[in-house]
């Protein structure tokens, strides 16, 4: 009977102590566990070198996270992660990525969405994205090669919610002066257009649309551009 007390003595006196939390070095925790001292620190050796695949090893340090269930992970969960594969393809849901511009009246600036992309959020977050946007630009459909004097601005960005905001904005311009060349071999292949940003999200479902644009200075000049026509890549992450 004796043994029984004190054990039973030993639970309350314990359920007690953890009511207001554990102390390491001190006997007035602030917190459910609390380090006290100035070196004091937290080693958790399921996150170290050794036992996890996460962690590059001696010399560096990584990023620490917590999951849906509250548990510290090394490892990094997105949104959005192309991750080495291609992010635009053709199960992209879009109808066409080519923007075809026509000599003649008009506005010489023209645009087309490249990747809609929906994202939910149950709290107001940060929201950092990443892309690299491929395209090629001819004359005609037929992917004939431009040889005029004209440069043609190829520009990517995005928005958000339907706004008249532009985010993450890239541009690469393309010239040929060779049109009285008989032979001229005008310059073709792949460019790319790259950006990184960071933009604040209120809690809600909100739909990032990313764009591709052409223009051709003050008049429109026969021009077609071929988005994502090689690897892109897009990468979303909270914070």
């Amino acid at each position: 009977m004796i043994k029984k007390y004190l054990f039973f003595t030993s639970l309350l006196c314990l359920n007690a102590f953890a009511q207001t939390g554990v102390g390491i070095g001190t006997t007035n925790p602030q917190q459910q566990l609390h380090l006290a001292g100035a070196t004091g620190t937290l080693r958790v050796e399921g996150l170290n070198s050794t036992n996890n695949p996460y962690n590059g090893g001696a010399g560096k340090t990584y990023p620490l996270y917590v999951n849906s269930n509250g548990d510290l992970t090394l490892q990094l969960a997105t949104f959005q992660n192309s991750d080495g594969t291609d992010a635009l393809t053709s199960s992209t849901p879009l109808i066409t990525t080519n923007l075809t511009m026509i000599a003649g009246a008009g506005s010489s600036t023209q645009s087309i969405v490249i990747l809609p992309y929906t994202i939910t959020v149950n709290r107001a977050a940060v929201l950092e994205i990443k892309y690299n946007i491929s395209f090629n630009v001819y004359s005609t459909a037929v992917l004939t090669k431009i040889k005029d004097i004209y440069a043609r601005r190829i520009s990517t960005f995005y928005t958000v919610d339907g706004g008249s905001r532009r985010y993450g904005q890239a541009s690469k311009c393309y010239y040929n002066n060779n049109q009285d060349i008989v032979l001229a071999n005008a310059a073709e292949g792949t460019m790319y257009n790259s950006s990184t940003t960071y933009i604040p999200l209120t809690a809600g479902t909100h739909t990032i649309r990313f764009y591709g644009e052409l223009n051709t200075g003050d008049v429109r000049k026969n021009t077609h551009v071929v988005f994502a026509p090689d690897n892109d890549s897009v990468f979303m992450r909270l914070y």
